[in-house]
């Protein structure tokens, strides 16, 4: 059983570019959506760290943010969870292996976006996996 993060928060709805700027945090970050207003991410330093941050930072803007940690009672309910995770990183990884397959692919944006990509994907996709083999063979290095 994996732990969780569940991060509920409130900002003042003037300006609205405060809204926004927290809804790119949370999307930046990978973080799910859950029943509208729970955002949801594996529990690790990283994202604990995180959302302190952007709690702190909701406060500043005049918010609320509430922080929990917990774990899901029903284990096929956490394979749901995890599959909404690895369902927002694969078609991101699908898209650089079909730019990867172009003869002028440019290799450093791709890397680049890998880069981001991965630091979204909690779960190690298996599409992921394939993706940092084939970013490393075009540039030439190995897969260690």
């Amino acid at each position: 059983m994996h732990a969780w993060l569940l991060f509920v928060y409130k900002v003042p709805t003037k300006p609205t570019s405060n809204r926004v700027y927290v809804w790119r945090k949370l999307k930046k970050l990978g973080a799910i959506l859950h029943h509208d207003a729970v955002w949801v991410l594996p529990s690790n330093t990283h994202t604990l760290e995180q959302f302190q941050w952007l709690a702190a930072e909701i406060k500043e803007l005049k918010g609320e943010a509430t922080l929990w940690e917990s774990k899901l009672a029903l284990s096929w309910q956490e394979e749901a969870v995890i599959q909404q995770f690895l369902s927002q990183v694969e078609p991101l990884y699908e898209e650089i292996l079909s730019e990867l397959e172009q003869e002028d692919a440019d290799l450093t944006l791709l890397s680049k976006r890998y880069q981001q990509v991965r630091l979204q994907d909690y779960f190690q996709s298996d599409l992921g996996k394939i993706v940092r083999i084939k970013l490393l063979g075009a540039r030439g290095g190995d897969s260690e």
